[in-house]
This record gives structure tokens, C-alpha cells and sequence, in this order.
């Protein structure tokens, strides 16, 4: 029996939780009246067990059953990993509020 789970690409846009990051996709769809393409966001709570992505990571999430009241996703893979470092992230959050 082939596995028919669904797949989905985005950008890790929060892991302050543990072993969950919230990943945001993003796709073009053109407006029903006027045509116009538009940008619509989603973002998806997924579970991450070894707490490996960082902010700005691109991964690649795979359907699940219900793991909490919002998760439905699980990491499958990291495809990039992002250039900043969260060190580097709070000190840079930490001189702008100067």
C-alpha cells in the first residue's frame, strides 16, 4: 500500500515552542472578480522532534495524524538552512533597541 500523505513547502517563521516550529507557504492565486493575482499566506503548526530548524529555514512538512489541537504536520526535511544564527539574531534584535 503506497503512502498518500500530502506535502508541503515553506519557511520556518517561529520555533519558540518546544519541538514545534510554525512554518508559513505562500502560493499565487488570481482574485475572482478582478483577476488580479494575489498573495495568500498560510501557516502550519508542525511538530519537530529534535528541535533542529532555526527562524528562515526552508523545509519540507509531510501530513500526520492529530499530534495537538493544532499540529497536523511533521518535518520531513530541512532543504536549506538559514545564513543567520540565533546568537547572532539577539544581538542584532538587541542593538536595534538601543
Amino acid at each position: 500500500m503506497s503512502s498518500r500523505k500530502r506535502t508541503i513547502q515553506g519557511i520556518v517563521v517561529s520555533n519558540a515552542t518546544d519541538k514545534t516550529i510554525v512554518v508559513e507557504t505562500s502560493r499565487h492565486v488570481p482574485h475572482r472578480l478582478y483577476k488580479k493575482s494575489v498573495l495568500v499566506r498560510k501557516r502550519h503548526m508542525a511538530h519537530d522532534p529534535k528541535n533542529e530548524c532555526a527562524i528562515g529555514d526552508e523545509v519540507v512538512l509531510t501530513e500526520s495524524r492529530p499530534l495537538s489541537a493544532r499540529k497536523r504536520w511533521r518535518l520531513h526535511e530541512i532543504l536549506v538552512k538559514s545564513q543567520i544564527q540565533p546568537d547572532e539574531e539577539a544581538a542584532s534584535l538587541d542593538s536595534a533597541a538601543i
